[in-house]
């Protein structure tokens, strides 16, 4: 055997006890982790903070009295701060489920409304593709403050659709809103429409139908008068208890979350989420925007916040009110508040009954008035 051999063979040696001991490791490493030995008390895992499944609601008249407490309360006043609080969370577990967001689901697109909208239609010389209507789309959708809807009829089925790419349209309309939170339609907003809409036909080669402008004014200032006097946003107040201080924002957050709220669209706003995609929230949590801005939002204090619902924005059946009284219900427990309305008063189960009557009597007006809370033309005109 010659010295290359010898060589060839120490090193096949090596190779082969290399291999064998990688795998003696791997076996005791692998081994080692299926052991599951029991935690000790400092590597028990914490409680998951996943939101809770949804559930239905159930409707129920909530209640602030001391009387709805659970039975045998523990002594809060008694106890240390974090155990004070810790008996605070547990108290919520019997919150009604009103807190948890329900399950997405799409909502209706808005429609261009006869009773809401001022229609005119645009008539082309011959059916347009969706694609030649898309290219002289108008760059604003909008007159002064009041917002428009553009609408195709298929030339195959008929369908009123707002145009897309690929489908032939027959005639087409726009719809321009009679009014919404800002006012009524007025002279000026409406003759800007009929400009936009004019140079829209003239690319297309369509002749227009504008509708009468003295009685589009008129239709636009009584839809506002139904509006002005059947718009409701209910305000429940949350403050701090002179021996309690203010509230750090991050605790607010905290605790809000834990009952469904997330980041509004603005600082200092979190909401409930609708069930649609496109819903507006249910209800809105409002605080100082300064403090939802500052740096360190353990150190930014506020001693005062709002929980808003917009009584049209939302259906009925959704039951935003049961929400709306269980959420303020589970904040003012778990942040340990003072609960009033906008002129100081207390609020109470007698406040609630009262101002349930008087929220049923408004969703029946709306639906007298075609225009039943949550519908997409009540959420275009309350907007």
């Amino acid at each position: 055997m010659n010295s290359l051999q010898v060589w060839l063979a120490i090193v096949g040696g090596l190779v082969l006890a290399a291999v064998v001991g990688h795998g003696a490791w791997q076996t005791r490493r692998v081994g080692g982790k299926t052991r599951s030995p029991k935690p000790t008390p400092k590597e028990a895992p914490a409680p998951s903070s996943t939101p809770t499944a949804a559930v239905p609601l159930a409707y129920q008249e909530p209640s602030f009295d001391a009387d709805s407490a659970p039975t045998e309360p523990i002594p809060l006043d008694h106890l240390p701060a974090p155990e004070r609080a810790a008996s605070i969370e547990q108290r919520l577990a019997d919150v009604p489920a009103a807190l948890n967001v329900l399950a997405r689901r799409p909502v209706a697109v808005a429609r261009i409304d006869a009773l809401l909208d001022a229609v005119a239609l645009l008539v082309p010389e011959q059916p347009l593709g969706g694609d030649a209507v898309l290219a002289h789309w108008p760059p604003s959708r909008r007159a002064g403050g009041k917002p428009f809807l553009i609408e195709g009829c298929r030339s195959d089925s008929g369908v009123w659709e707002t145009p897309v790419a690929g489908h032939t349209y027959r005639t087409l309309r726009a719809g321009l809103q009679l009014a919404n939170r800002l006012g009524a339609v007025n002279e000026i907003e409406y003759s800007e429409f009929v400009q936009i809409l004019q140079r829209f036909a003239d690319a297309l080669s369509a002749a227009t139908e504008f509708p009468d402008m003295l009685d589009v004014v008129a239709r636009a200032r009584a839809l506002d008068r139904i509006a002005v006097h059947h718009d409701a946003q209910l305000a429940m107040r949350l403050t701090t208890r002179q021996s309690q201080g203010q509230w750090p924002v991050s605790w607010i957050q905290q605790h809000a979350a834990r009952h469904g709220f997330v980041s509004g669209p603005v600082p200092g706003r979190l909401v409930l989420p609708g069930r649609g995609d496109d819903a507006p929230p249910v209800l809105a949590l409002v605080f100082d925007a300064q403090a939802a801005l500052a740096d360190d939002l353990d150190q930014s204090w506020v001693a005062e916040m709002a929980l808003v619902f917009d009584v049209p924005q939302t259906p009925q059946t959704e039951q935003p009110f049961n929400a709306w009284c269980a959420s303020g219900q589970a904040l003012a427990m778990s942040l340990d508040a003072n609960v009033h309305d906008d002129e100081g008063r207390p609020l109470n189960a007698e406040a609630f009954t009262l101002i349930r009557e008087d929220l049923d009597g408004l969703y029946a007006k709306l639906t007298e008035f075609g225009l039943p809370a949550g519908s997409p033309a009540t959420r275009r005109l309350f907007s």
